[in-house]
């Protein structure tokens, strides 16, 4: 078991004003004494830090360090962390789940921090440890595992900002359940190409996102600032007509994503046709982000663009998972 940090390991300090990380991991599982009946426990503090304040850099070192554990003989992996981005790293995670690794690694964490009356963290841990020592979750390459649901790292999304159950898969559901103490696989879902290890620093790759009435102002400021772009776009993918000479000259010099800011289903290519449209935005040089979020269509970029991926890799990449 690996810690991040996270509410799942905050209590409440009233120097603070509120929760803030302050429990080991030996602290989480000596608050869950059937842990110990589930599987042999070593556990790491890795970091200390609020979900928020984790970077892409902590998760590419987090999965080297799983990488060597592996090679050590450990059979599952579990990592707690703070809810805000459970899912971007877990989703990135996943991208460097090398083809050659085998074993179940399972993010989890709280809603309701230790201080809280309920709270959710202990039993969150041990269906994610009971997932992470199943067989049966071996080769499913990143989970999530929350209120007993077991996600695929690909499709969870954190659906509230407060309830219990706030995590869901909604373009898919969720791949199995704890039941009992048993995770019980239901989809074994298909494994998407990883991707190479960052062979330099992390890009700079931004999402914008569109509302009605503006005008794109913001795509003026990008231009020799970042290495690629992310645009939350209308619907299966629109954006007002006045963003496209920006946005098809931005996808003259940096991968430009298209990806929905409704966040399930998928981006059309050739349904529409006006200016502005999915066909419009693609023939402009834009890359369709499937049923990507933007948030994940984001990471997905930027993993590619630290490995130096040449633009046909990156479409590649994009095109395997709509």
């Amino acid at each position: 078991m690996i810690t991040l940090g996270g509410t799942v390991a905050m209590t409440r300090s009233s120097e603070a004003g509120g929760a803030t990380p302050s429990l080991t991991g030996a602290d989480l599982v000596d608050a869950v004494p059937d842990l110990r009946r589930a599987a042999q426990i070593t556990v790491e503090d890795f970091r200390q830090l609020p979900g928020a304040s984790l970077t892409p850099a902590d998760i590419v070192a987090l999965m080297e360090h799983i990488a060597k554990t592996e090679a050590e003989g450990v059979r599952g992996v579990v990592v707690t962390q703070g809810t805000d981005t459970i899912e971007e790293s877990a989703f990135l995670a996943d991208l460097y789940y090398r083809k050659d690794m085998d074993i179940p690694v399972v993010f989890t964490g709280a809603m309701r921090n230790a201080s809280l009356p309920g709270a959710d963290g202990p039993a969150n841990i041990l269906a994610a440890v009971q997932t992470a020592a199943s067989a049966d979750a071996r080769g499913l390459g990143v989970l999530v595992v929350f209120g007993d649901e077991i996600h695929a790292a690909r499709h969870v999304r954190k659906m509230h900002t407060t309830s219990i159950t706030a995590f869901a898969s909604p373009n898919v559901g969720p791949i199995g359940h704890v039941v009992e103490g048993t995770p019980r696989i239901h989809n074994r879902g298909q494994r998407t190409p990883s991707v190479p290890w960052p062979s330099g620093p992390q890009p700079r790759v931004e999402v914008v996102t569109a509302a009605l009435g503006s005008d794109g102002f913001l795509l003026d400021t990008l231009k020799d600032t970042v290495q690629g772009l992310v645009i939350a776009a209308f619907g299966v993918g629109h954006v007002p007509a006045s963003w496209c000479d920006r946005l098809e000259a931005l996808a003259d010099t940096i991968p430009v994503v298209l990806a929905s800011r409704i966040g399930t289903g998928s981006v059309l290519t050739s349904t529409y046709g006006f200016a502005g449209s999915e066909s419009d935005l693609i023939a402009r040089g834009l890359i369709g982000a499937g049923t990507l979020d933007p948030f994940k269509a984001r990471l997905l970029l930027s993993a590619h663009l630290a490995a130096n991926s040449p633009r046909a890799e990156i479409e590649a990449a994009f095109a395997a998972r709509r």
